[in-house]
């Protein structure tokens, strides 16, 4: 039978078999998800996981990470070391074992770890496939064993290169990333240290330490004793705790290790992350509805027992008890099981039964043994329970009035015509006069303008029952089409793009931040999945010679007048406002799919408890940790007119 068809071979010669680590070279999105600069980040993450491991094991308690001056990485931990006895399979160093063959290590029923997290066991040899050169150094017994690799290719034998300590164990890693492989090769500090900082909470005593000799910053250090409970107080920092302590329930049932820290704070959103192996789960799993299931059982039993809620009244909702909640659960399991198609939830049943039984026992002992804080959380729930129902007359009313009136949208919104979302985008711009100009710009087929009076509601604090009667945000929420919190369905979605047009100064970034916190906290998935977007409009007009030119910060303006020469001739006006603009000027700079510039918003699941923080901090009650925030970050802002 012949391989070939229509003049096309296709036979056993075209059947690529990828030895090894050119595996990972050819598609290296499917070992650490994407050649971006979260890709890039996630390289360190697999060598600090590793060290992890150790710490878990009980056998180190320092991580050392240092961006270096040439942007390379050195990884230092204070354990065992990497095993460098001949590997009785393979026939050489189990340290090469481990950099240079896929799926080997010793989180493959070898004895080796009895839990560990990681990308599943693949993590020092993609690093060293996706490296342009990677050095390992081993410190045991007394000698100082080194081997390099460019590519993922042994360069040398593993040898002795000096003498240590008999004392000192460890293993150093340090490697620089592909620039062919990778889209951005510079690594953020930030980034890093938010990451090393949540390593730190999950793994209590461990001490993780990091450096960047690219630049004048100050080492830091995380290290926390009392682990998960200082992860609660680290959340909870801008916001006003209700009670003083922690709780904490730690214990072990069916091989599963649970560890389970909350407290409530005065705000109306909950905030509750959780982890397998230190590693987090954005979509939760088996061990989140074994913590929450208990904590509703927990609450309504001793609400009942000591006549918190009256006997005409219902039990208290799951929502209702985690009002204002932050919560971390973080579970270590032999054998991790994970569900659907990214991998970021957990299946496995044993951890359901595992954590609502440790959550239980312990929640029911510390409110027996702290009645003072158990009214007070009973007390809030039933309040969110009553607003609760307020809001949800608002909105059977809302949903009444539109099946009514055949669903009807805000009077204020100019829809477009074309009914198809993929090809809708929707400009939600402040003000009337914008409004107007925007109205006047947009292409009506595709584009709906719904403007906005005033700042909207910060729905950072303010309950469900408040958000539902505040006219602008029911505008928005019947406008998009999609519902909010449970009543939530993307694909009732109307327009694929929701573009948020303020004005380039300090009123509408606010106004932006109100938004943005507003569908944070009631339409993530909007965000999750790339829906939402800011406008620029330019600073800058330029005119000379009847020519005109824009630009969109002030280094462009200083380029085009270094480009036309600056000179009395050249009138340069000053964009205060989206007012100011002409529709056919709005038109032609922010509103022209063929030449606007849109910033799309995005969120990094893997750091969602420092956004969480970082709009607690902007939107709460407290102005200490705002006005820190703003000192911090102040460098970062350009062209805002105070």
């Amino acid at each position: 039978m012949s391989d070939t068809n229509s003049g096309q071979n296709y036979g056993a010669e075209q059947i690529q078999i990828l030895e090894g680590l050119e595996a990972v070279r050819k598609r290296p999105g499917m070992y650490i998800g994407s050649t971006s600069a979260r890709g890039l980040h996630h390289l360190v993450y697999e060598i600090v996981d590793n060290a992890v491991d150790e710490a878990l094991a009980g056998y180190c308690d320092t991580i050392d990470v240092q961006i270096n001056a040439d942007n390379s990485i050195t990884v230092e931990d204070n354990g065992r070391g990497i095993p460098i006895g001949i590997h009785p399979k393979a026939g050489i160093p189990a340290v090469e074992v481990v950099f240079t063959i896929l799926h080997a290590g010793g989180k493959f029923g070898g004895g080796g770890y009895k839990v560990s997290g990681g990308l599943h066991g693949v993590g020092a040899s993609v690093v060293n496939a996706l490296s342009n050169w990677l050095e390992v150094e081993i410190f045991k017994d007394g000698n100082i064993y080194k081997q390099r690799y460019e590519r993922g290719k042994v360069m040398e034998p593993l040898t002795v290169v000096g003498t240590c300590k008999k004392s000192k164990t460890g293993t150093r890693v340090t490697f620089l990333p592909d620039d062919t492989i990778f889209e951005e090769t510079v690594f953020d500090y930030d980034t890093l240290k938010q990451r090393l900082r949540e390593t730190a909470f999950l793994t209590k005593n461990l001490k993780i330490i990091l450096r960047d000799e690219r630049e004048e910053k100050k080492e830091k250090i995380f290290h926390y004793e009392g682990g998960i409970k200082e992860f609660v107080t680290y959340l909870n920092k801008s916001k006003t705790a209700l009670y003083d302590s922690v709780v904490y329930c730690e214990g072990k049932k069916d091989n599963v290790y649970v560890e389970v820290a909350f407290q409530h704070n005065d705000s109306f959103t909950e905030s509750t992350y959780s982890f397998v192996n230190n590693i987090i789960t954005p979509e939760g799993g088996t061990h989140v509805a074994g913590f929450k299931n208990a904590l509703t059982k927990t609450f309504n039993d001793y609400a009942r027992k000591n006549k918190l809620l009256k006997d005409n009244e219902p039990n208290l909702s799951g929502d209702d008890i985690r009002e204002g909640l932050t919560a971390i659960i973080s579970i270590k399991i032999e054998d991790p099981q994970f569900e659907g198609q990214t991998k970021q939830k957990l299946g496995n049943s044993e951890a359901r039964g595992a954590v609502d039984t440790v959550t239980s026992e312990q929640v029911t002992y510390f409110l027996e043994q702290n009645p003072a804080v158990a009214k007070t959380i009973c007390e809030k729930a039933v309040l969110a329970q009553r607003a609760r129902a307020a809001a949800r007359k608002a909105r059977d009313l809302t949903r009444r009035k539109t099946a009514l009136e055949g669903m009807a949208l805000p009077g204020k919104l100019a829809d477009c015509s074309d009914k198809n979302p993929e090809n809708c985008e929707i400009f939600i711009v402040e003000g009337d006069s914008a409004g107007g100009s925007a109205k006047s710009a947009r292409s009506r087929a595709t584009q709906a303008i719904l403007p906005l009076r005033g700042k909207i509601l910060n729905v950072e604090k303010a309950r469900l029952d408040r958000i539902y009667a505040n006219a602008e945000i029911k505008a928005m929420i019947t406008a998009f089409g999609t519902g909010i919190h449970e009543d939530f369905d993307i694909t009732k979605l109307r327009y694929h793009k929701i573009i948020i047009m303020t004005d380039a100064d300090v009123d509408g970034a606010h106004i932006s931040t109100l938004m943005l916190t507003f569908l944070y906290r009631f339409m993530p998935e909007l965000i999750k999945q790339g829906y939402v977007y800011l406008a620029q409009p330019p600073l800058y007009k330029v005119e000379k010679n009847k020519k005109v030119w824009y630009a969109y910060s002030d280094e462009e303006l200083d380029k085009i007048l270094t480009e036309i020469g600056r000179d009395n001739n050249n009138k340069i006006q000053r964009y205060k406002g989206l007012g100011e603009m002409d529709a056919d000027q709005l038109w032609e700079t922010t509103m022209d799919p063929e030449r606007r510039i849109l910033l799309k918003v995005t969120m990094d699941e893997e750091a969602e408890s420092e956004i969480d923080v970082t709009f607690t901090t902007l939107m709460g009650d407290k102005v200490e940790p705002r006005r820190e925030f703003i000192e911090a970050n102040a460098k970062f802002v350009k062209n805002l007119d105070v």
